[in-house]
């Protein structure tokens, strides 16, 4: 074992009674001494790392239209980048804190409104990702833990999916990687520095994704309140300065927004009551664990019958991740993180309370334990994607319990020929020798064991996962399991020998017992079999790491080289699970094609997709009456069909029970072709998921005379909105925000701005069934179809509000 892999070292032991000095950081974490070969592959890493998550990116064009609208929106109006507004004029902001909308407003403010100029940012925050984590598992594991590490957090296929996506979720793992660099830095002196800097990191987790960055408060906490070289009083104090730095951080923006008159601002995404705390604690908090979401089109959980999940959720349970729909992200190496996580702490034993070991595999386990199971049982609204949040302790896990495993591996049959020295556990001093036991030789051999078996299980599950696109490279499938149990093998064989080769008990002429690695005789015949094991332990221990990562690279680059866009998307090739997959939500609907999805109130025949094309052009399902949610929610305006299926005639609809009438829809609007799912034209699920590529035509009618109105549009659903406001470059409102069932603006309100002549033209699409919620949207398109004029414009139904104006 050399220097710089050592162990993470022992705090120093004080008197009795007292608490332990602060553990001494290694020697060459402090100089930066590391072996010749660490600062190449580190910088390796990093330029392979930018090269997957930046190649070919402008393929995805806006990506996620319903955030590109709110960068976009941003870069036009200061007041939307604070507030995260859909739209420059301010009417709704998106469903979530603004601050991953921030770095990328900011791009285009600089570099001008494109797909790279938003995606760049976030290709950019991947690397960094990988590279924090490199360090934080470098400082007390040593290089090579830290390079395998970040290379399975880039190679995660979820991960290199969202670090070219425009979703938040890339810059909370961002943070939160960093959180964990700072409690590392904390938990080595008791620094009261790290660990506020930890709080503060988190309150900004907050404010790109809400409470999903509190998950791993607990675990933070908890290792620092354990592991810290300081009194408890002390620790306790520290850790409420640590909470009071979550809350300043967090609680600033949350505060402006509470305190600002509605006037003044624009109306809160997601919420019913126009309030930041609703939405954190309601749709975007404990109503995704329960599922009960007002305003919501997903979840299930909390609804009667929902079976929990619902729709845009899957199947709860203990092996969710490992399922159809989400395994293909996350669970390449999901198993062995699980299996040298309890490797990792039974080498740890009884270690002191400070133990550095323990303490990082504490950290990076409760971190994925807890957050996984949430995951897991979650009722409301999940997406496979949210699943990158693992990546980095999975990373982690594997660079961490695959060194300490070699280590212990290799650690007990190392002799040293000098005087006697004090003896290392479970060796006695032999003949000026410090030697190892039995016991320690034992251990060696279970560690090597598990080695092998981790990597056979990891091979076996690679080769399960390819079998969900059993038509995709079908070489690559048998190859990995091949070569990976080919492996094992010869890693268990390799114990046996070095068992062998050590004897059957210890020597009692020290000068023979050396390291069998190194080819020296350790004992009958040991000098041949330690030759073997020298030469051969290498080549298998590189043959076993890219037999791990064979399958999640090859998933990553088959994600690279696929364009993605929409709300929902998935990484991997078609059929890989996930609930979008490339090119956007056409293509695989949840319920694995049964065609559960009904289809959208007042939209056209077959809104309803079953998910068994993966172009997305499998036949829909039947229309549901308007009023079929209990409260009568009506019908919207026909439009906005299923990715590759063509407009229809909106259905009646049609009268809730204990409702109101639902009101008819209009002629729907043209589905368009559909490309892979994406439904350039119709969007996806009327709206929903994806945003419409408008025609020529449209954009120069939305553009014309577009000075005299604060709108030059309006129309149902954010997406929906998203794509004319990206085409046209000015404001076009989101009726209802994301889902269609905010409040925001209510019939007076949208009245009142046509009758002062600010919004020009109202857009037919867009319409879809919440659970619950607002029915404003459904009253604003009932009042329009009743008092203008509908004219057709390149299949989309146009009404024109300037006759409306008075005054």
């Amino acid at each position: 074992m050399n220097r710089t892999e050592s162990l993470p070292t022992a705090p120093t032991a004080g008197p009795p009674g007292t608490e332990p000095a602060p553990a001494p950081v290694p020697e060459e974490t402090r100089t930066g001494r590391d072996p010749r070969w660490a600062r190449p592959a580190l910088a390796g890493l990093l330029v392979a790392t930018a090269l997957l998550y930046l190649w070919g990116l402008g393929a995805s064009g806006w990506a996620n239209a319903f955030y590109s609208a709110a960068v976009q929106a941003g870069s036009q109006s200061w007041t939307a980048f604070f507030y995260g507004s859909s739209d420059a004029a301010n009417s709704i902001t998106v469903d979530k804190t603004p601050a991953s909308l921030w770095l990328m407003a900011l791009s285009v403010r600089i570099f001008g409104l494109s797909g790279w100029s938003i995606l760049v940012p976030q290709a950019l925050i991947g690397v960094a990702s990988v590279g924090v984590l490199y360090a934080t598992v470098r400082r007390w594991y040593g290089p090579a833990a830290g390079l395998l590490a970040g290379a399975v957090l880039a190679l995660t296929p979820v991960a290199a999916l969202m670090f070219r996506f425009n979703n938040p979720d890339a810059l909370l793992v961002f943070l939160l990687v960093a959180a964990a660099y700072a409690t590392v830095r904390a938990v080595e002196t008791a620094s009261t520095r790290w660990i506020v800097l930890t709080g503060v990191l988190v309150g900004f987790g907050f404010l790109t994704k809400m409470l999903q960055a509190f998950l791993v408060i607990p675990v933070f906490a908890g290792v620092y309140l354990l592991a810290a070289p300081t009194g408890l009083g002390r620790r306790i104090r520290q850790l409420l300065l640590a909470g009071l730095a979550v809350v300043v951080s967090a609680g600033w923006w949350v505060a402006i927004v509470e305190l600002a008159p509605a006037s003044a601002r624009p109306y809160i995404g997601g919420s019913q009551n126009n309030s930041i705390l609703e939405l954190t604690l309601g749709y975007n908090g404990l109503g995704r664990i329960t599922g009960d979401e007002v305003g919501s089109v997903g979840g299930g959980g909390g609804r009667p019958g929902g079976g929990g999940g619902g729709p845009f959720s899957g199947q709860t349970g203990l092996l969710r991740m490992f399922d159809t729909e989400v395994g293909g992200q996350i669970s390449w190496l999901l198993p062995a993180a699980l299996i040298l996580l309890v490797a990792g702490l039974w080498l740890a034993g009884r270690a002191p309370r400070t133990d550095r070991t323990r303490a990082g595999l504490l950290l990076w386990g409760g971190w994925l334990l807890i957050t996984g199971l949430i995951f897991s049982f979650m009722s409301g609204i999940f997406h496979a994607y949210y699943t990158v949040a693992l990546a980095p302790a999975v990373g982690a896990l594997a660079g961490i319990g695959v060194t300490l495993l070699r280590r212990a591996r290799s650690a007990p049959v190392e002799a040293v020929a000098a005087a006697p020295v004090p003896a290392v556990a479970d060796a006695p001093v032999v003949a000026g020798a410090s030697v190892v036991a039995a016991p320690g030789r034992r251990r060696a051999l279970v560690a090597t064991l598990v080695l092998a078996g981790t990597l056979a299980v990891t091979a076996w599950w690679s080769w399960h996962l390819l079998g969900r696109t059993a038509d995709w490279h079908p070489w690559l499938r048998s190859t990995i399991l091949a070569v990976g149990l080919t492996t094992a093998a010869l890693l268990a064989t390799s114990a046996v020998i070095k068992e062998f080769a050590s004897g059957n008990g210890v020597q009692s002429d020290a000068n023979s017992l050396v390291n069998s690695e190194t080819g020296v005789a350790a004992g009958p015949g040991a000098g041949f079999a330690g030759r073997v094991v020298r030469w051969v332990v290498p080549v298998v221990s590189v043959a076993g790491i890219a037999v791990a990562l064979a399958g999640p690279a090859a998933y990553a680059m088959q994600t690279a080289a696929t364009p993605h866009s929409g709300s929902i998307p998935s990484a991997g090739p078609a059929g890989a699970g996930g609930f979008g997959g490339p090119g956007g939500p056409g293509g695989r609907m949840p319920g694995g094609g049964n065609g559960q999805f009904p289809g959208f109130p007042g939209g056209p025949n077959g809104t309803g997709s079953d998910g068994t094309g993966s172009d997305g052009s499998g036949p829909g399902g039947t229309g549901q009456d308007g009023g079929a949610n209990a409260g009568g929610f009506p019908g919207f305006p026909g439009g906005g069909s299923a990715p590759g299926a063509p407009g229809g005639t909106g259905q009646d609809g049609g009268t809730a029970p204990g409702g109101t009438p639902g009101q008819g829809g209009f002629p729907g609007q043209d589905g368009g072709t559909g490309q892979e799912g994406r439904g350039q034209r119709g969007g996806g699920m009327g709206g929903l998921l994806d945003a419409r590529e408008p025609s020529a035509e449209m954009t120069a009618l939305l553009t014309a005379d577009a000075d005299d109105y604060t709108w030059v549009a309006a129309t149902i659903g954010s997406n929906n909105a998203s794509g004319y406001q990206l085409a046209a470059g000015r404001p076009v409102m989101p009726i209802g925000g994301f889902n269609g069932s905010d409040p925001s603006p209510t019939l007076a309100q949208f009245q009142r701005y046509v009758a002062d002549g600010r919004i020009h033209y109202f857009l037919g699409g867009g319409g879809f069934r919440a659970d619950g919620g607002s029915n404003a949207s459904a009253e604003i398109a009932a009042w329009v179809t009743e008092t203008f004029t509908a004219t057709t414009v390149d299949g989309v139904t146009v009404y024109d509000l300037s006759s409306g104006k008075q005054g």
